[in-house]
């Protein structure tokens, strides 16, 4: 069993103070708003990002993490998947199942 779940991958930048645009893989964009640790996959390791700024434009979600300040951090992050451990995943009723990718 997967002990992660992938909830969105890093689309662009957004600004210039290190927030990240987010399209998001989970049918409910509002659940972001539960979240405060995620992860990144950087493709080599996860690494634990704190979330310190939650914004929504149009289908994307706008996060900041802390310790990025500035454009530059995150524009070598485009396309990463963005994950959590499935203990912080929302609780699913009777016959109602997460979707693995």
């Amino acid at each position: 069993m997967n002990d992660k779940l992938k909830v969105g991958v890093i689309a662009s930048p957004h600004g210039l103070k290190g927030e990240v645009k987010v399209f998001p893989t989970t049918d409910d964009a509002n659940r972001f708003k539960k979240l405060k640790q995620i992860m990144m996959d950087t493709g080599t390791e996860f690494k634990d990002l704190t979330i310190t700024g939650l914004k929504f434009s149009g289908k994307f979600v706008v996060l900041k993490f802390a310790g990025i300040d500035r454009i530059e951090d995150v524009q070598r992050c485009k396309g990463f998947g963005l994950w959590i451990d499935r203990k912080d995943a929302v609780k699913l009723a009777k016959n109602e199942y997460f979707v693995l990718i």
